[in-house]
This record gives C-alpha cells, structure tokens and sequence, in this order.
C-alpha cells in the first residue's frame, strides 16, 4: 500500500476514517486536524495517535500541510508518518506543551523540561516519512536567557523497539532528542539540523541498548550525538554509529559526562566530521561507572580543532550526585584506526589542535591503540608552549579541555596516565611550523610506538618526549624533516626504554636525556643513525 496516496480522506472537514481509510492507516484530516499552520492541531492528532493505538496500530499519516501542535504522546504500535510536503510544526506558545513529560531527569537543566513528542513505557513506536518535524526553536529564549523554558523536539522514556527514519529533524529549542533507559533503537536516513539556539544538541541516548544509527546527517549548535549513562542501573551497551555526516558547534560525538552507568561495545564507523569548534570525539569517564571495549574506525576529520579528548576523572555532573563520590572504576580498550585528521588552518585557535587522553596518577587509561592514522595539524606553537612541563590534571574538575589552560605541549598526541598504550603507522605534521614535538608521554607504561612519521619545525628540540615512562619500544621510526633530537627522556622514574630499527638519518641525535634519568633507563640498537660524520659507520 502507498502511504503517501492522497484519496483517502476528502476535505478539510472530513470527521471519519473508518469507511475511506485502509486499516492501519489514520490521515489527521480525518479527526479534523486543519493542516493550515495557523490552528493549533493537538487534540486532532492526539485523537489519531490513540485511535490507532487502541484498534491495534498502524501508521498516523501527516498529509500535505503545516500541523501546528504542542505536546504529543506517542503510544505503542504507532508510526508518525510526516508525508512528503508535510510539517509538522512546535507550537511558538509555551503554554502548549505539557508538564508531564519527565522533567525529573533534567534537574541540573530545567529549561528542557518539556517536548513536542513524548513516549513513555510504549513498544513498537516511531518517525518516518520524507517530511519535517519543526520545533520553530527562534520563538524561544536564547543566549543570555538560556534558563527559561525551551522545549525538546523528542523524548523516549522506557521504550522498546523504537525507530526514525528518513524524516528531517529541524530547529528544536533546546536538544533535538532524548532517548531515555530505551532499548532495540533504529535510527536511519534521518537529517538534524539544529542551529535554532544553544544546547542544541541532535541525538541523546543515556542509559539505551541495541542502538543503531546510520545514513544520518547532523548539522548542530552542540554535540551531535551524546552517548550518556545517568542511572547505574541501566548500562548504555551494544551501539553502532555508521555512514554518518557530522558538523556541530562542539563534538561530533560525545560519549559519558554523565557516566554513573557503564558503557561497552560501542563502535563508531565509516563517518566524516567536518566544520567542528570543539572536539570531533569526546569519551568522558567521570562518575564511577566502567567503559570498555569502543572502536572508532575509517573516519574523515576536516576543519577540526581538536580530534579526540579522552578523559577519566572523578566529578559530579548531577545536581543530586551522591556525595561523596562512587570510586573511579575503569576506562579500558579503546581503538582508534584508518583515521585521517585535518585540523584546519581556519579552525578556532589553531595552536590548541591535538589528539589528548589523560587519566589520573593512580588512576590509569588502559589498552589504547592508534593505528592507521594521518594527523595534520595548522601548527604555529610557541618556544614557551614547547618547554611547558606543567599541564593541569583533571583532578575534581569538570573534564573539558579548558583545564590544559591553553595550547598543550605538543601539537599531536598527548598522552598521559595511560598504562597500555599502541600507537602503530601514524603520521604527524604541520602546515606551519611548530617547535613543539609531535608525540608527549607522560606517566605511560608499557607502551609501543611503530612505524611513526613525524615532522618538525628546524628549531624544534626533540620529536618524542617520553617523561616518566617504563617499557617503551619505539621501533621502525622516523623524522620527515631535519631536527635535533628524535626522543628526550625525562624524569626519574624513566626505564626500560628502547629504540630499535628506526630511520634517524635526520636527526642530530637518537636520543637525549635529562638529568635525573637513569644511564640505563635507555637503549638504541640497530638504528639508522642520522647525519654521521664523513666518513663514519652506520651503527649495526
């Protein structure tokens, strides 16, 4: 059956589907819904809605027209179909939208109280169609008025078997979505577009299972998809994101904040994120739940400032965290691969662009791999902004790059309290020069770094800084341009550090080390040696 047929209601005036409709099949013009974007249509919606419910469900289609509606309760066994040249509008009032749709979850926001679309406790339910839903998110407050009431476009609580697909999602007045403690979740085909206010974030899952999410497109005033766990009780686990365009004015996808639940087997695939102010991937662990077991994998990066920042830490995010806090769990086995990152010389503050994982001391990352990877950063660092040593720990903060209190040492990767760390056929350059190396590891144990290129800037120090690292094999290495040191070693707490196999003809020097390291915290064999004098033997 053709869903987008138009005979089956006659007329504006039409008051009665039953003789002229297919089964399964409820036009809102049919319980007098006018579709003139002027009357408000909820009751003749809503009337739908529940008819279709209540006779055993179908689909509540949304013929040509703009249906302007406040507060709508999905129920189960229904599909809202928006038609092609269909709208469904959110009503400019916010007198329309009901108080009875889960506010209780946004204590620390309770702007975001109220939607457009709300389930509870419903199975078999959802979006589709060509058509657009319109939250005519300008009507409300904005910037500089943020905590006055703004409605979300959609709220699932408690849902099972839900899905969107193919309809266009368009200017809520806060987040796009929120998909609450729900499982077996489909969302495909469907476009994002929220740049109405601040806050504006497309798609938020806390506490879900079984999700998937591909074919979208994603152009939002926040992050684009936010994986979230509020509730111990209801871990966020098997979800894949795949074949997805992505632009926001922060993350492209944010994966804890709220993370007293735990996360795992989470993979992220086959996408490209481009035009971002802030990071493309933020994975937040900060309120005592585990994470474990995330891919990232064949991702486009454009125009981003800041790839990845990956945090664990302990901080209250709620307004009724516990107190004291849970204890820092785990944040565990995560890979990164086939990956190519350009940061953008038109992206904000270009000396702030980096890759950057950072656990506690005492409290390690574990397991983390880059493979695959091409970085090109604008570049542009500072003398000073290379010999900084200082670098603010995520301890009781908030975990947002802020706390590095400007650019970081390093213009690539920067990791540290990491135990477990594989950084295998990556390449790491500039467009302009940068003096600040290329790879940072501090705190980092047991760690391989294979087959890594590396540029940098003729007044660069060293490439690789490794300071207070155990178990380090740098092997199958080499600079792309001229410098002075290829690996600086520092602190004493510094051993086991080899170089082997690498091609150092362009560097001065293989290795140099601070005072306070150990004579035997490091070892070269079989390398290349660079710039020997005339004459001399290549080591063997």
């Amino acid at each position: 059956m053709d869903i987008t047929r138009r005979h089956w209601v006659t007329g504006a005036g039409a008051t009665s589907a039953a003789s002229v409709m297919p089964k399964g099949l409820f036009d809102v013009r049919a319980f007098a819904a006018k579709g003139d974007g002027k009357t408000l249509d909820t009751a003749h919606i809503q009337a739908a809605i529940d008819a279709c419910s209540t006779t055993g469900g179908g689909r509540v289609i949304l013929a040509g027209g703009d249906y302007l509606t406040g507060t709508l309760y999905l129920k189960s066994n229904v599909i809202l179909h928006i038609d092609i040249g269909a709208r469904l509008l959110g009503s400019p009032d916010i007198a329309d939208y009901s108080t009875d749709t889960f506010h209780n979850m946004y204590d620390a926001e309770p702007h975001m109280d109220r939607c457009l679309i709300f389930a509870r406790d419903a199975q078999n339910i959802g979006l589709d169609g060509p058509g657009i839903i319109d939250g005519q998110g300008k009507a409300f407050p904005n910037a500089g008025d943020v905590k006055k009431n703004r409605p979300m476009l959609i709220r699932f609580l408690n849902c099972r078997t839900v899905s969107l697909r193919q309809v266009t999602l368009l200017s809520p007045a806060a987040w796009t979505s929120a998909f609450l403690y729900s499982s077996d979740i489909q969302v495909d085909g469907v476009t994002v577009t929220s740049r109405a206010n601040i806050n504006g974030d497309g798609m938020d899952f806390d506490g879900c299972q079984n999700v998937r999410i591909s074919n979208c497109q994603f152009d939002n005033s926040d992050d684009s998809i936010c994986l979230q766990g509020s509730d111990p009780a209801h871990p966020v686990r098997n979800v894949v994101i795949t074949n997805c365009l992505m632009t926001s004015r922060w993350a492209a996808i944010r994966i804890g904040l709220l993370s007293c639940a735990d996360f795992e087997d989470i993979t992220v695939s086959n996408c490209i994120f481009h035009d971002h102010q802030g990071e493309a991937i933020k994975i937040q662990m900060t309120e005592g739940g585990r994470m474990n077991n995330l891919l990232f994998s064949n991702i486009v990066m454009r125009n981003v400032p800041r790839a990845l920042l990956m945090t664990f830490n302990s901080f209250p995010m709620r307004v009724n965290s516990p107190n004291p806090m849970p204890p820092m769990q785990s944040l565990r086995n995560v890979m990164f691969s086939h990956i190519r990152i350009e940061a953008g010389m038109d992206a904000p503050g270009p000396q702030v662009s980096f890759m950057a994982i950072s656990g506690l001391p005492g409290h390690a990352i574990e397991n983390i791999t880059f493979s695959d990877i091409h970085f090109t950063a604008p570049g542009g660092g500072t003398r000073t902004q290379a010999d900084r040593r200082v670098v603010g720990e995520f301890d009781a903060v908030r975990p947002e790059a802020r706390v590095f209190a400007g650019a970081l040492p390093t213009y690539g990767l920067y990791a540290r309290h990491v135990q477990g760390l594989t950084v295998r056929n990556m390449t790491l350059e500039t467009v302009a020069g940068d003096p600040r190396p290329a790879i940072i590891c501090d705190d980092v144990h047991s760690a391989v770094i294979c087959g890594v290129r590396v540029a940098g800037a003729s007044d660069a120090d060293h490439l690789i800084r490794l300071r207070d690292t155990t178990d380090i094999l740098v092997q199958g290495c080499a600079p792309t341009s001229p410098c002075s040191v290829f690996v600086r070693v520092e602190g004493a707490q510094s051993r086991d550090i080899a170089l082997t196999g690498n091609d150092l003809r362009k560097a001065e020097k293989a290795t140099d080390t601070a005072a306070d390291v150990s004579m035997d915290a490091v070892r070269t064999e079989a390398n290349l040696d660079a710039r020997p004098p005339a004459g001399a033997r290549h080591s063997g």
